[in-house]
């Protein structure tokens, strides 16, 4: 099924020993930020200073890239980030999803897989781990990066399922990804939010020297990550932005036929924080419209 399909990979030996780190993107193929940031990263990368090896893949969903589809793969219209660790006997993302797990993760000893918001997402950098055996060394990785939010996903509460990070914790491989940019945009803002990210993830992880830039003085950790959707199909019409903190009851926007009647207001269930939303004005019934960050904490540093 994945006959002549090839990917982009680079692989990098250091001059001494270390981890083996797996780095993705384009898990979905309009996340340009994040893929731009794979491959400016390998290509500056000095491996006369690098402790271990670097497997990276800066685009996994080349048919999703070349058809510039938001979330899905066209050939099956599946969301690959829902379908690992994959079989062999499934539709083409599954199969994809297999391939790229066997081949590229279950090998590594850590993962790092670069997202950002799709082509209509607004986005507020963070990072996300889950739950699981390998959840210390995995919370570690992501507060490394530096982002304002670390995101700790509970299996029994999470929003979706079948993510690489999931598959690489059930296979003990401590897996972060790492949010930034969105909108189908190419910001260097994104790019270089990631490639500082990477550094820092870098020197935790022992793979080189510790002289990165400093994190930011504020972390926040994320205990409970809400997913709104809308209970119609129509036009959204948000009030609040990608990174604004909102109080519980506080409106979120509207959904509005196409006559410009209110079918629904969003309300906030939660205080929180806007960590994603949905940009574009069409939505469907059940169509997603925004992640709330709620149960923020301080993330002390030493």
């Amino acid at each position: 099924m994945l006959a002549e399909l090839e990917l982009p990979c680079f692989e990098a030996n250091g001059a001494s020993d270390g981890p083996h780190l797996c780095l993705l993107a384009g898990i979905h193929g309009g996340e340009y930020s994040s893929v731009a940031a794979v491959v400016r990263f390998m290509n500056e990368l000095e491996t006369s200073a690098l402790s271990g090896r670097i497997t990276a893949v800066p685009i996994v969903s080349m048919t999703s890239f070349r058809a510039r589809t938001a979330f899905v793969v066209p050939e099956d219209g599946k969301n690959l980030n829902r379908c690992f660790p994959g079989s062999p006997d499934g539709t083409f993302s599954d199969v994809l999803a297999h391939h790229v797990f066997t081949e590229l993760v279950a090998p590594s000893d850590v993962l790092i897989d670069l997202h950002g918001g799709d082509m209509v997402e607004a986005l507020e950098p963070f990072t996300l781990y889950g739950e699981s055996p390998v959840s210390e060394q995995a919370q570690g990785l992501a507060v490394s990066f530096g982002f304002p939010y670390v995101v700790r996903i509970r299996r029994e509460a999470a929003p979706i399922g079948g993510t690489t990070a999931d598959a690489a914790a059930d296979a003990d491989i401590p897996a972060v990804i790492a949010e930034a940019g969105g909108c189908g945009l190419l910001e260097e803002t994104a790019v270089r939010l990631h490639l500082d990210g990477l550094q820092r993830a870098l020197a935790y992880l022992g793979m080189r020297a510790d002289d990165s830039a400093p994190r930011p003085r504020s972390q926040q950790l994320v205990d409970r990550f809400l997913w709104l959707r809308s209970a119609n199909e129509g036009w959204w019409e948000p009030v609040v932005r990608a990174g604004e903190v909102v109080s519980q009851g506080a409106t979120l926007g509207t959904v509005k036929n196409l006559f410009g009647d209110v079918l629904e207001d969003v309300i906030a269930p939660e205080d929180g924080v806007v960590l994603f939303l949905t940009s574009s004005p069409a939505v469907g019934a059940e169509g997603l419209l925004l992640g709330l960050g709620a149960g923020l904490e301080p993330i002390h540093v030493s």
